[in-house]
Parts: C-alpha cells; sequence; structure tokens
C-alpha cells in the first residue's frame, strides 16, 4: 500500500499529455513564483538549506501558492526521499505502513520527507502518530493546511514544526506565470490588455487556477483579441474564497467589526459584500452586527442597537437579497455613529471585581425588611429614600461593607454619552457634598 503513496520512484507517463500546470512545476526554489518571505537567502528556508539543517514544517497558505511544489523541491534540494499522501484519503493502517517503509529506507541510509496534505484533517490521535517518527529522525515531516495551525493542529505537532505562512499571489506574481505559460506554450493568449486584468482578477491569487483557465484561453480559437465581458461570456469567475466555519470566516468577520469601530463606512460595507457574496448566513452577520452596535457605539448612540434590531427584523420579513439592504444600512450607520466602549468597559470590570468580592452580602440598610426578625436584624435600617432627599438624591452607598467603591462606567466626550458624563458628574459632585455634611 505505501508504495501508492511513493512518488520518489514512479516514473512520468510521457505517452499522456501533461496539463499546463504540471508542465510549469518550477524544477528549483529559485524558480518558484512568490513567497520571498518564507525562500529568500534571509528567510527561514533560505536560513535552514543554506546551513543544511531543515526541519518539520507546517507550510500554511491559500490553495494554489507552491505547498506541494515547495515541499517537493526541498526533498530534492536535501536528497531526501520524497513522499506524499493526504490526509483525506489516508489512514491508520496506510499510515502504519509508510512509516514502515521510511524506517526501512533509513536503514539503508536515505532519509524521507514526508508530505502531508490536508494536514489539519487528521485528527488529534492520527496527528500524534507523527510525533516518534519526528523524533527519531524517521521522517521529516512538512505539513500543508489552508486552516489556521493554531485552532487545527495539536500543541505537540506545532511544538516539533515551523510554521511559515505562504501568501496569495499577486497581480505582477500571476502575470510572470502568464508570461511563463504563454512562453511554453509558443504564443501569446487572446486577449485585450483589459481582459488580461480582468484575468488576473479571477484567478484570485491562485496560481494553480490561473495556469487552468491560461490553458483554457489557449485552446480557443478567436478571429480578435477579447475584451473583458468577452472573457466573462465565455468563463465563469471563480468563487471566492472562503469557509463559513473557517479562517476566513473569523478574518473577514473581524475586517468588518475593526472597520466598522475605524469609522470606515466604505470599507465595512466592501466586508459586509465580500462575506455575503462568500455564502455567509445574512443571519450570523445581522447578530455581529448588533454586536457591535452594544460594544462599540453602546450610549454615546442609544439608538444605534435599535437600528440594527430593525434591520434583523426586516431581513427576517423580506428574506434575501432586499433584506441584505436592510443589514448594509445598519453597518453604514454604525460606522458614522460616534463611538463608545465605555458599558463594555464598566461591564468587564465589574464582572471582575464581582469575582474578586466573592459572596458579599448588600449592605443591610438597603435590604428589604419584610419580617419581625429581619427588622431585628438591622434590615432597611437607616435607609434613606432618595425621592425624599435634597436633589433626589441620597448619595447613600450601594456596595457591600468593606468594599471600596469603584467608578467601573467612564463615558467619553461623544455623542451622547458626553450628556452622561455631564450627569455622572453632577451625582458625583452631589455624593461628595453629602459626604462632608
Amino acid at each position: 500500500m505505501a508504495d501508492l503513496f511513493d512518488t520518489g520512484a514512479a516514473a512520468p507517463d510521457h505517452a499522456m499529455p501533461r496539463p499546463l500546470a504540471d508542465r510549469l512545476r518550477p524544477q528549483t526554489l529559485s524558480e518558484v513564483v512568490g513567497q520571498d518571505q518564507v525562500l529568500g537567502p534571509e528567510a527561514p528556508l533560505g536560513v535552514m538549506l543554506a546551513s543544511g539543517a531543515l526541519s518539520s514544517l507546517i507550510l500554511w497558505g491559500p490553495p494554489g501558492v507552491g505547498k506541494t511544489t515547495i515541499a517537493r523541491l526541498l526533498a530534492q534540494e536535501t536528497d531526501l526521499h520524497f513522499v506524499q499522501i493526504s490526509a483525506i484519503f489516508t489512514g491508520v493502517h496506510d499510515l502504519k505502513k509508510v512509516f514502515e517503509a521510511a524506517k526501512l529506507r533509513r536503514q539503508n541510509g536515505k532519509g524521507t520527507l514526508l508530505f502531508v496534505d490536508e494536514i489539519h484533517r487528521f485528527n488529534k490521535a492520527q496527528q500524534d502518530g507523527f510525533l516518534p517518527h519526528m523524533e527519531d529522525g524517521t521522517i521529516l515531516l512538512v505539513g500543508a493546511t489552508t486552516e489556521n495551525p493554531s485552532f487545527e493542529l495539536n500543541a505537540a505537532l506545532l511544538s516539533r514544526a515551523q510554521v511559515l505562512v505562504l501568501e496569495r499571489l499577486d497581480g505582477a506574481q500571476l502575470e510572470r506565470l502568464i508570461e511563463r505559460a504563454e512562453q511554453d506554450l509558443g504564443t501569446a493568449l487572446p486577449l485585450t490588455a483589459e481582459a488580461r486584468r480582468a484575468l488576473l482578477e479571477m484567478a484570485d491569487g491562485d496560481g494553480r487556477a490561473l495556469l487552468n483557465l491560461v490553458e483554457q484561453i489557449a485552446a480557443w480559437r478567436v478571429d480578435a483579441p477579447l475584451d473583458p465581458d468577452a472573457l466573462s461570456a465565455r468563463l465563469m469567475r471563480r468563487a471566492a474564497r472562503y469557509d463559513k466555519s473557517g479562517d476566513e470566516h473569523y478574518n473577514l468577520i473581524s475586517a468588518l467589526h475593526k472597520s466598522v469601530r475605524g469609522s470606515d463606512p466604505d470599507a465595512a460595507l466592501y466586508w459586509l459584500a465580500r462575506m455575503l457574496t462568500g455564502g455567509e448566513d445574512p443571519r450570523y452577520l445581522a447578530r455581529r452586527i448588533t454586536r457591535m452596535a452594544v460594544e462599540d457605539i453602546g450610549l454615546a448612540d442609544p439608538q444605534a442597537q435599535s437600528i440594527c434590531l430593525h434591520a434583523w427584523e426586516v431581513y427576517e420579513r423580506l428574506g434575501s437579497p432586499e433584506g441584505e439592504l436592510a443589514l448594509a444600512q445598519a453597518v453604514v450607520y454604525l460606522a458614522l455613529a460616534p463611538k463608545s466602549n465605555g458599558a463594555y468597559v464598566g461591564y468587564k470590570a465589574a464582572m471582575r471585581l464581582a469575582r474578586k468580592t466573592g459572596s458579599e452580602p448588600p449592605p443591610k440598610h438597603i435590604l428589604n425588611a419584610p419580617t419581625a426578625l429581619m427588622k431585628e436584624q438591622g434590615y432597611g435600617a437607616g435607609y434613606d429614600y432618595d425621592h425624599d432627599a435634597e436633589d433626589g438624591f441620597s448619595g447613600q452607598n450601594y456596595f457591600p461593607d468593606g468594599v471600596e467603591r469603584s467608578e467601573l462606567y467612564q463615558p467619553v466626550e461623544r455623542g451622547f454619552e458626553r450628556e452622561l458624563k455631564k450627569r455622572l458628574d453632577y451625582f458625583a459632585n452631589l455624593r461628595a457634598k453629602r459626604r462632608e455634611t
């Protein structure tokens, strides 16, 4: 079974035509397009290879940026036998065979670089199975994942491997791939300059997807270069990469939240649109938008929360796509609203104080005394009824006896909270006067 995964001895089949992406696969690390942040002379892999000390690695990045290619070339550069498996199709029994073959190879003086694609798909027990073979040198592990390793991989595995982040290819790097493809094909793509830029956008940073599109276009027979509209009519735009339960989900909602907090309605609308076009549940967005109103606008604009709730209700009544406009309006309102996290910070401070003070009872003077026994115990004794006090304010202590008064809520000088700050200062001054008398 292990031989099925062993790509080190497999001979290429010259009888079958090879896809363009395979023909253009780099033969050396210097031919890899992009990823200078890991492959450059002073970057992690450059330093490792120069020193002859390659460690186990986790390559984290989006599809089509060269994870498999880099792993294969690392094995070539270090004279290690390259074995590739996928966590999707490999079970425990298959892994045992791979490890046994690697042990035999090691006994014969040959090391093994085991490349595990989609490594995050392995469960905890399967990930733990790599550890002893990494520690005794049976394998040098190179895992590839599109998901955040911090969430998807065991701490024990991460402690034995260095995580390298690969980035989506930018426009200039994708253009270099097109030029290489045209050189291999012996012809220029039949596209106008504008259509060529549209093609780069369709690839969405994925080099493999770009080359697949290039191969399709090169097979067309056209009389004149195609413009963007003609290109779009012939090719479906690649769906944006978005996983509603994965890293992109959390990255994009973070971008939306911070754009609102940063009072940038244009950026906020953009990230909202990115999530909706990616297939995000509008109800999830309605909930998170309401959370933004509570956390970041708060009492600086008390109306913000109501607007979000109304937008949520409108979406429930209208559904998609009409109801999504209400969510967009709420996002714009929040972005332009005055910001305050005073209540949010005060609430968190109150929670910390509550945990610290434990079960301290309220002071007896603010407890009700419905029975004679409770009156005998001093419940309600000395309570000042605020409506009977001067200015309607008694200034009594409402914290537990022995717990120092804390200023938990500190409003900002923005929006409606500016008025609340005036009221807070007013009562603070009255409280100080009551203490003096």
